[in-house]
Order: structure tokens, then sequence, then C-alpha cells
């Protein structure tokens, strides 16, 4: 079974629709009730009941903890999380306020925390588990203008290769994307006059995603994946 935070996002719905492919069950918890009856009309046929999505707030330790046992006590041991649950903000340190710097730590960085504390001690009692999180190209290395974006995103880098070095040789492997600006209608939208011919499909994100959730990618940890 896989937990995918933010799984019915535009990435997320890539990755949940690609996680799907490959045969596994996949648990979303959502705060955008809109975004998950999207989802629910892009599913291939016969994958239905294989998705399970709530409404829950990943900040929320208590809520998200209850998910999560709910669906192991239903549909037994979570073998894959993948932490997508983001945000983003622009502006350097001088004009960025208080509200903007614990949002972007609470999207970006809290929630690998929380999703993390909450299933990573089922996976090492398990003994198995595939961990991949969402870092960004643009903090390798950190980028000016989006100072607490950056600051959080390679708080997250940190957050992997340590995670990493505490589950090494216990079956749990833990690694990060880190895509460049990914083509979603949140950034066509924000950036109508960009040149979108570098950006990086939302799908071959899904793609390098899937290979670290794999057992493909056994002997792989620690590390960030750049797309």
């Amino acid at each position: 079974m896989a937990i995918i935070t933010g799984g019915t996002g535009a990435l997320g719905q890539a990755v949940t629709l690609r996680i799907l492919t490959g045969g596994a069950l996949v648990a979303l918890p959502y705060i955008v009730k809109a975004e998950d009856d999207q989802l629910r009309t892009r599913l291939p046929a016969g994958t239905h009941d294989r998705v399970l999505s709530a409404e829950v707030d990943v900040l929320d330790e208590a809520s998200l903890g209850r998910f999560v046992d709910t669906v192991v006590a239903r549909h037994g041991p979570v073998d894959i999380l993948v932490s997508l649950v983001g945000g983003f903000a622009g502006g350097a340190l001088v004009e960025t306020d208080r509200a903007t710097w614990d949002r972007m730590l609470a999207l970006n960085l809290t929630s690998t925390f929380a999703a993390c504390r909450a299933v990573l001690p089922r996976m090492l009692a398990a003994g198995y588990g595939r961990v991949v999180l969402t870092a960004s190209r643009a903090v390798l290395p950190p980028a000016a203008g989006i100072f607490a974006y950056t600051v959080s995103k390679a708080a997250v880098v940190a957050f992997t290769q340590a995670l990493a070095a505490e589950t090494r040789g216990r079956g749990v492997t833990v690694n990060a994307v880190a895509p460049s600006t990914m083509d979603t209608p949140a950034n066509r939208a924000g950036m109508p006059g960009a040149d979108r011919s570098s950006w990086v499909p939302v799908e071959s994100v899904a793609e390098a995603i899937a290979f670290l959730a794999s057992e493909a990618a056994d002997h792989v940890t620690g590390s960030i994946v750049t797309i």
C-alpha cells in the first residue's frame, strides 16, 4: 500500500496514477475536495476500488495518525510513502514577513516531518519501506529572491539525508526528487509569459518517484534526484 500526501494536486494526480499502474493500493489524505473529485474522473477502469481518500490536514498530526491507523487496519502495511504537500512564495529575506516564513516551513518541511512520523515507525517494524520526499532544483544551489521557499526546501534535502542515515540497513530507503519548474496549471497562471519549453512535465517527476518507490531502487537511499 502507498500513502501519498498531496496526492490529489497537479503533481500528486500524476504520481497517484503512476503508482496505480504498478498495482498498488493508494491512500490519499486531501484538503481540497474538488481535487479529489477531479482525480476520480481520471482513474483508469478497474482501479477505483484501489484508491482510498479522506479529508485530512496532514499538519494535524492526530488526524493524520488516525488516517494511517484506519487504512492499515483495513488494508495492511504501508510499503510506500510519498510526501508531496508543499507551497511556494517569492520574495527576498527583507521582503518576507513572518506569516510567509511560517507558511513555507509548515507546508514544505513540517508536512514532511508529520508524514514520516506517522508512517516510518510501521515501516521500521516491518523491515521494509520506500520513502520519497519532494525538494526543489532551486536549492541546488539556493536561488535568490525566493528566500523562505528555498530555505524550507533546502531543509527537505537535509531531512532526506539525515533520515536515510538513520534508516540505513533497516530495510527502509529515503530519497527525494528535486524538480525544476513543473508544467502545472498554477505555474502557467502565475507565469503567463514564461517560456515553458524547459518546464518539467509532471509525468516525468512521477516516473522518477515510481522508480524510487520500487524494489528496483533497493540500494538507492539518501539520494536527491534532480529533474
